[in-house]
């Protein structure tokens, strides 16, 4: 009797030392392996469903995922995930899936691609429109080390054009974001360069994904440790508003970043160095 009193307690002590910390954040569900590198999260209209999709050199495909982390439909993306970085959606339910990550900043082919909301709704084998673009200012792929502010991995949709914030990849530069904007359109388009903004210099506090509530009055953009929340902005100039700083308290790959109502928000982490593929949940207040 009293071995087995001592072999229960050990379990429940190893049990509560292996607690993860979320710090800030609430957890929702752990994710398949299927998205072992989720970059992308957006909701899904009415439903408590998401959209998401993987990393660069994984399969062109969209997960439908349900409130608990569980897959219930993976949709064929006639295209090819060459760095497939966040999702967004429009007001009539189209999907925008990213292709813009750009890691050395020589890449030609900056793309997104347009999936109709119709073909969402009753098909599995969606064959999307392409917006391409580039920088105005990028003369040199790749530009020389300290100008290398041209990588992407955030965006969203609002009135007709997709707001896109580079992630940059210089040294002692790492918090700098630059915000453009093109059409919501297929084509090819030149970005229109709006403004910049500068958080900190260390790697962690490059930004992953961006969102921007229903009501279109906060803009939210996501690094590995923290949420940076624009308010109060003047027209599309979202990075000349008032900015608050969210701490997480919880360090991890955070690549997606929506909005369930206009003062929470999703996150997703990939799984790296034996922790991610999560879906958090996050008020801001």
């Amino acid at each position: 009797m009293l071995l087995t009193f001592f072999k229960r307690l050990t379990i429940i002590l190893l049990f509560t030392n292996c607690t993860v910390n979320y710090g800030q954040l609430k957890l929702v569900g752990n994710l398949p392996s299927d998205l072992q590198e989720v970059s992308g999260v957006e909701t899904i209209p009415n439903s408590d469903k998401f959209w998401m999709v993987n990393d660069g050199g994984n399969h062109p495909r969209m997960y439908v995922v349900n409130a608990t982390g569980k897959i219930e439909k993976t949709l064929q993306i006639e295209g090819k995930n060459e760095d497939w970085e966040d999702l967004t959606k429009d007001k009539a339910g189209n999907v925008y899936i990213g292709d813009f990550g750009n890691n050395n900043n020589r890449r030609k082919d900056l793309k997104i691609y347009i999936l109709a909301a119709n073909d969402l709704n009753h098909g599995k084998n969606i064959l999307p429109s392409t917006i391409e673009f580039s920088f105005p200012n990028q003369k040199k792929f790749p530009p020389k080390k300290k100008d290398r502010y041209f990588d992407v991995e955030s965006f969203f949709h609002l009135n007709g054009y997709l707001y896109l914030f580079t992630k940059s990849r210089v040294k002692k530069d790492y918090g700098r974001t630059n915000l453009y904007k093109i059409p919501a359109k297929s084509g090819k388009h030149e970005a229109e360069f709006i403004s910049t903004f500068n958080s900190c210099e260390d790697f962690d506090c490059a930004i992953t994904s961006a969102a921007i509530s229903p009501n279109g009055k906060k803009v939210v953009l996501l690094s590995h440790e923290t949420i940076l929340q624009f308010t109060n902005f003047k027209d599309d100039d979202f990075l000349g508003g008032k900015m608050t700083k969210f701490d997480l308290d919880h360090k991890s790959q955070k690549e997606g970043i929506c909005f369930k109502d206009n003062n929470t928000v999703y996150i997703t982490d990939e799984r790296s160095r034996g922790k991610g593929r999560n879906l958090y949940v996050f008020t801001l207040d």
